[in-house]
């Protein structure tokens, strides 16, 4: 705000304190406090600048910038809205959490009484239970001495096989925990090396990356399997991304989920053609100009002119990848300019493939944050109410008033956002035309705090995304869920920083998902692994569980 701008709002007021009146006093006030509030808005934003210009001079100089001194508390204002939440939150009667059942028996040990120190008139009355967990940690190394027959008549030497499931020098079990305490544990491959020497397995560092990295080709298949019957297993999926390194360049880490499955998959890009080609599966991308992708492109504001040369060129056609790019050279020679207008025609066409194709589950409701690459992709969308209330705890008002107001509209929004929970519960048409009235009514409100007010108004804006509960009461309200999935990822970063190999990035993006999801379906992820590498296949694969648990709700 400059100083023309601070002078037409005094001049506005020119207020004479002689002949002001109480309407005209009061806007006023009003006006004032709302200067104060952007000149403290636009003096903090100064600050930051000035600090940053202040250490870039330094630094030219051949000086040090600013140390970033941690302080005891955090300077960062708190966003989350749990403890807003947890207010609201019936109290429920805590459940003795049992697991005595839980708990297998290995062996049974009687702890007898000293006969000496028993009166002569003591009966025996039975047996008191007590069980102790414990656990055995030893090696079970096996020398296999296989038969060896030469048959001269034949030139030919036969030798005893390997039970299944050994190869090499580590058995199953050793190969297993490898992947558990990588995965599961969260353990650098130094840890795991150290562990195993604690114990007497003798096993060199580059085994072990050995073991995590090759021949996992069932294992790949095995993520791909659970991907599509996680598709498959609600009309809903969850979708978020976080930052992540491989070999020193800057990536992303998708993660698609819902309450049956968490599948990860790492990315050069987070754009709508990267959401689109995740979703297919790894089937490869086409594009298909029909009515709904010229519609996308108007969406998109691309001229009429153009959309009718595309008409023309493509009307109710499916290319390929390579005549798409054709396509594009005729329309912008110059590879220079035109970029958002190639990915707009890129990006609705394959939203329109990827919709008519029927190889794949197309995904209805995309439950995301309000994050651009997410929208459009799939026919509905769901918008995070967590997210949302987070925007409004970022505004930091210094004068009392609007702080007042602000705490008074928070305390409305979860207010309604536990009446929607409830609406999940029981949900009913009346219900559901009752709270959409409450929210045009709640995000129609008129604070007087400039900037509360434009947030309100743009959640008003997102009023078919966020009330997508109505329709579908399945749908959560928030996507902390993903969150939760992408918090996985980034307590693996604490420990390893980045991924060297594109082997490495696969195997992680495998073995995060099977682990993750058997989490979800109440399996251990050892056993699980174990009875793969074994070659017992004695338990169900995670993705034939998945379609049991889907069975009972699309019944």
């Amino acid at each position: 705000m400059n100083v023309s701008e601070i002078r037409k709002i005094l001049d506005d007021i020119d207020v004479r304190f002689d002949v002001v009146d109480n309407e005209k006093g009061l806007w006023a006030l009003r006006s004032l406090l709302e200067l104060v509030e952007r000149l403290n808005e636009e003096n903090e934003k100064l600050k930051v600048e000035n600090q940053r210009l202040r250490d870039e001079n330094n630094l030219l100089k051949g000086e040090q910038g600013k140390p970033k001194i941690r302080g005891n508390t955090s300077k960062n204002k708190d966003v989350s809205s749990e403890k807003e939440r947890k207010k609201r939150k019936k109290k429920k009667t805590k459940k003795s959490k049992a697991k005595k059942h839980k708990i297998k028996i290995d062996r049974t040990e009687v702890c007898r009484v000293d006969q000496k120190e028993l009166p002569k008139d003591a009966k025996f009355n039975g047996y008191e239970d007590v069980v102790v967990q414990e656990i055995l940690i030893t090696t079970d190394n096996v020398k296999y001495k296989k038969e060896v027959y030469y048959s001269a008549s034949e030139k030919r030497t036969y030798v005893g096989k390997l039970p299944a499931g050994v190869t090499g020098e580590f058995g199953p079990g050793v190969r297993a925990l490898v992947c558990t305490l990588k995965y599961v544990a969260n353990m650098s491959e130094p840890k795991i090396f150290e562990f195993f020497e604690n114990f007497g397995i003798y096993i060199s560092q580059p085994t072990i990356s050995r073991i995590l990295t090759k021949n996992q080709d069932e294992f790949y298949q095995e993520k791909e399997d659970i991907f599509r019957a996680g598709l498959c297993s609600t009309i809903y999926q969850q979708m978020d991304d976080t930052g992540i390194r491989v070999n020193g360049q800057n990536q992303y880490s998708q993660i698609v989920s819902n309450p049956f499955y968490t599948a990860y998959f790492t990315v050069p890009y987070k754009n709508r053609l990267t959401v689109i080609d995740i979703l297919l599966c790894g089937k490869e991308r086409k594009y298909r100009f029909n009515q709904e992708a010229f519609l996308l492109l108007e969406h998109c504001r691309i001229s009429q002119k153009m959309i009718a040369q595309l008409k023309e060129a493509t009307e109710d056609k499916t290319i390929s990848e390579e005549e798409m790019q054709v396509l594009l050279g005729q329309f912008f020679p110059d590879p220079l300019k035109g970029k958002n207008n190639r990915a707009r025609i890129m990006e609705s066409a394959a939203i329109a493939w990827y919709h008519q194709q029927t190889d794949i589950p197309v995904v209805k409701v995309l439950l995301t944050d309000d994050a651009p690459q997410f929208k459009k992709v799939t026919e509905e969308q769901g918008l995070c109410w967590v997210h949302d209330g987070r925007l409004y705890k970022k505004l930091n008002p210094v004068v009392p008033l609007y702080r007042e107001q602000l705490d008074d509209f928070l305390t409305r929004f979860w207010d309604y956002y536990e009446k929607l929970l409830e609406y999940k519960e029981q949900p009913t048409c009346v219900q559901a035309e009752k709270l959409s009235a409450e929210f045009d009514e709640l995000f129609s409100s008129k604070t007087g705090y400039y900037a509360l007010d434009d947030r309100i108004e743009k959640t008003k804006t997102k009023e078919e995304e966020l009330l997508k509960v109505l329709k579908y009461p399945e749908l959560p309200l928030h996507n902390n869920g993903s969150e939760l999935e992408v918090r996985a990822e980034k307590r693996r970063q604490d420990v390893s920083l980045q991924i060297k190999t594109e082997e490495g990035t696969k195997a992680k993006d495998t073995f995060l998902t099977i682990i993750q999801t058997a989490k979800k379906l109440g399996v251990s992820a050892y056993k699980y692994i174990y009875d793969r590498i074994s070659r017992q296949f004695n338990m169900p694969s995670l993705a034939e569980l998945i379609k049991q648990r889907t069975l009972p709700q699309l019944e």
